[in-house]
Order: structure tokens, then sequence, then C-alpha cells
């Protein structure tokens, strides 16, 4: 027995360090006890797959790709990470850290305009008993912060610490029409750092979401004000999207535009210089009305405000508040101080200038002509050069001509046929009438070129076009079925 204790203790001294040999031998039991999970444990990995819509061809079902982000857990099935992670994805797999097997994962909530996702686990258990992170406040300025994630590069958990150089009103690159509250950190988000916390005191003090292409080791991080409402709004089971005032804000710094509206020259109140017809400031604020304070912050001739010592735009006000919410105004009009408030709304169609995730391209085939839709999507894919393209497109919300057409209809491929023979110069133009009719919405154009009983001719006319287009509606069946037997289009429309 003696003998066999000996061989024991000496293959232990050989197999194991002398460090953790010396614990086994004071604590013998407690040392193979795992240690307890940290804030570390709760950073996952995430992998996408994704399948992008092709706008150049919207009959097909699109491109796959793949990438990788980082999440963290904030509750019970709960993982926060950006919506620019999991945008448009065909399969979602989480890995914890130290592990090797990948979880099926599901988008819950997703939030383009502040680029945000709330994703959860098929089976949570092997992720229970780790730590919830907690979200914290805002970070001061000049203090440190340690960014955790995992950037391409490597298989394991990456931190990197910075410093807050920065508080900002700045564009969110997910929407690319989207401003918000950001944090400048100065240490690198790298691809795959993307959604991963970033942590002051133990606490979550940001999302790291986007870096800086122009400067090294500049990154920037959602701040928790943002994520914070977007956790509120997803409260009742759906994500509303932000408000927005409608107005156009313009500085008054000049001192002569001051004098012309008998300002002060005390840096305060900034102009109206539009207002968007049917948003949420029509019929309340004015186009030349001088704002002078936002919910009782003063505002200044760049129009901005005070808040917990911090300059930012007037519009971080807007940001914290939701549908129904609202917003109260001391202004100057015509010489006359006046306190007026509005009720924020939904304004759906200012989306046109915002990229589109998980949407079906709409389209109608028409005989080798592909008319679709106007937005981002579609002008990020053709780069249209037509300058009254360009002008509807500018003015569409500005100048309130959603009202005149829910979609602005664009003819933006013409499929060689003999049929189509000299019709490409038509390309890239605002189609203005079918036969007579005013073009609405695609829809309408649709019904209207396949009609039971067409015309001789369809007659098509276009913004700033010189001729009309004309097709002889007998060719039309025939001529159908053959381009998209040619060119493998495998449905002729898709409306909604």
């Amino acid at each position: 027995m003696r003998l066999l204790s000996l061989l024991l203790s000496l293959s232990l001294s050989l197999l194991l360090p002398s460090s953790l040999l010396a614990q086994l031998k004071e604590h013998p039991l407690q040392s193979l006890t795992p240690p307890a999970p940290t804030l570390y444990d709760s950073v996952v990995k995430i992998e996408v797959a994704t399948q992008v819509p092709d706008y150049r061809t919207p009959w097909n079902s699109g491109r796959f790709s793949s990438g990788t982000g980082t999440g963290f857990i904030i509750g019970p099935n709960q993982i926060l990470t950006n919506a620019h992670v999991v945008s448009d994805s065909r399969r979602l797999l989480v890995t914890r850290r130290g592990s090797s097997q990948k979880h099926v994962a599901r988008v819950r909530h997703i939030a383009h305009d502040c680029d945000l996702a709330l994703i959860e686990l098929q089976d949570f258990t092997p992720f229970e008993g780790l730590p919830h992170l907690t979200i914290g406040g805002m970070p001061k300025l000049e203090s440190r912060v340690s960014a955790i994630g995992y950037p391409v590069g490597g298989e394991r958990l990456s931190v990197t610490q910075g410093v807050v150089s920065r508080i900002d009103f700045s564009s969110y690159s997910h929407s690319r029409s989207d401003s918000h509250l950001v944090i400048q950190i100065d240490a690198a988000i790298n691809p795959g750092n993307s959604g991963g916390p970033v942590i002051q005191d133990q606490k979550v003090v940001g999302v790291a979401f986007q870096g800086n292409t122009q400067a090294d080791n500049v990154g920037y991080i959602i701040p928790t004000p943002v994520v914070k409402r977007f956790l509120t709004d997803i409260e009742d089971g759906k994500y509303d999207h932000y408000m927005d005032l409608g107005i156009s804000p313009f500085p008054l710094f000049n001192p002569a535009m001051r004098r012309a509206f008998n300002l002060p020259e005390d840096g305060k109140g900034v102009l109206v210089a539009n207002v968007v017809p049917a948003g949420p400031a029509d019929g309340v604020l004015e186009k030349g009305d001088v704002l002078l304070s936002i919910d009782g912050n003063s505002i200044d001739s760049a129009g901005n405000i005070s808040i917990a010592g911090e300059f930012v735009d007037m519009n971080e006000i807007v940001e914290r508040k939701f549908a129904g919410d609202k917003v109260a105004f001391t202004l100057i009009r015509k010489g006359e101080k006046i306190e007026t408030e509005l009720t924020l709304k939904e304004f759906p169609y200012a989306r046109i200038y915002s990229i589109q995730y998980e949407q079906t391209p709409r389209f109608t085939f028409f005989a080798g002509l592909v008319f679709q839709p106007l937005d981002l999507n579609l002008f990020a894919s053709y780069k249209f050069n037509n300058r009254r393209l360009r002008q509807i497109y500018a003015d569409y919300i500005s100048e309130g001509l959603f009202r005149e057409m829910p979609d602005v209809v664009v003819l933006t491929r013409v499929e060689k046929d003999r049929l189509t023979t000299r019709m490409g110069g038509f390309t890239g133009l605002v189609v203005k009438e079918v036969n007579g009719q005013k073009i609405k919405t695609l829809r309408q154009l649709h019904d209207i070129l396949n009609a039971a009983e067409p015309p001789e001719y369809h007659v098509i006319k276009f913004n700033g076009a010189n001729r009309p287009l004309v097709i002889p509606s007998a060719e039309v069946p025939a001529a159908q079925k053959r381009i998209m037997a040619q060119n493998a289009i495998t449905k002729a429309a898709q409306l909604d």
C-alpha cells in the first residue's frame, strides 16, 4: 500500500506543474472545482450566413456570403449585438468562449436605424449560469474603456483598451441615413469586433459598431442612451423605429441674418429652413421660425443643447422619445415669442433614403422592360445619373412628392429582343404616364400594362423624355414568354 502511494505521488509530480501540485496538496477537493464565470464568458462569437438581394436582377434570390461578429448576454436567452452583424441572415451560429460547439440562434428584434439587434438561442441551456452584463451610463471624456470581441485574425477573445476621445451626434453607416449619439475611442474597431461590449467598471457603456478607415486606432461605439431606448422600444414585442421632427434647421451665426430676425448677438436660436409636409411639425412649426428652446433646453445658434454637461444636437431630445410623445418649443415667429408643442409620429416615407434589409426587391417585368420603385437600395445598385431622377429623389420628402406618388417608378433594365430594339435610351428614367394615366405606384403600373383588354398600343411617357415609348400590345404575350425563357426569369412580378 505504501509503495502504491509513492508511485501515485511520483506520477502526479511528473504530470502536473509544481504550483498546481502544491494546490492539490493544500486543497485537494476545492482545486478541482472550475473557476466562476466572468463577464468575458458572457461575450460570444456570432457566425452568420447571409443572402443579399440583387436589385439588378430582382427575380433572382440573391447572392450568399458569410461573416462573423460579437454579441453579449444581457438577460435570459437575450444576446445583444449589431444589426449589421445579423442583417439578411439565413443562418446564425453562436459559440461561447472556450468551446468549439456551435449553437443555432435566430433574430428576435432588429433596429436598422440604430444598428442594434437582439438574438436568442434555440437552446439556451449551455449558457445558463453565465453572468448577464449590466447596461451602465455614459463614460466621461478621457476615461478608459475596454472593447471586448472576436475580431478577424484569431479565434480567441480579444480585449483592447482605449480612451474616450469624443462624444458626438453623428451618422450610423448601417442605414446610411440615420444619425444618433456616438462615442469615439482611440482603439480600433475591426471587422468581427462589431456587436461586442465596451466595458468600464464592470458595466457596459457602449456597443462597438464601426471604425474610421481614414484614421488609425479610431473606433466608434453606440452609447447606452441609444441601447436603453432600443431595449425599451421592444418591450411591447415589436420595434417602432426612431421619431423625427421633420424640419430642416439652419444655423444662425451670420450677424446680418440675426439682425434681419431681430435677434440679439447672444449665440442662441436656430432657424427653421423647411418643414416636411405631413410630418410631425407640419401645422405646428413654420418656415422662418427661430427655435430658442426644446423641452426647456436652450438651443444655441448651431442647433445644439447641453445635456449632462455635453453639447449635443437638439435632436437628442427627440432621440429619447417615442411615437405619441410631446415635444415643447419656445420660438420666435414674426417677432413674437411663442410657446407650442408637437406630437411625434412615425413618418415611413423617409425610409426612401435608408438602406432596406430583409426586403424582397419589388419589380414588374413587361415584354423585356423592368420597372422598379426608387429607393436607396436601387440607387446604390444603378448609380443613376439622370438629372431629373436625382432631383425627384432629393425633393421626395422636402417638397412632399410622396403625396403625389408613393412609389417613384423607374425603368431600370431593357432586356435585348427584337421588340425592345432602340428602347435602351429610356433606362434610368422615371415613369410619368402609362396609357394616359399618371403613375403613382408600381402596382398601378403593373395593373395597367397587364389589363385584360389592353389598347392597341401601350404608350409609356417618362419624366424629361422628348418622346414616349410605344409597344404594340399584340406582340407582348409572345415577347414576354420568349424573353423570360432567354434570360432565365422565373417570375414576372414581385409587387409586395
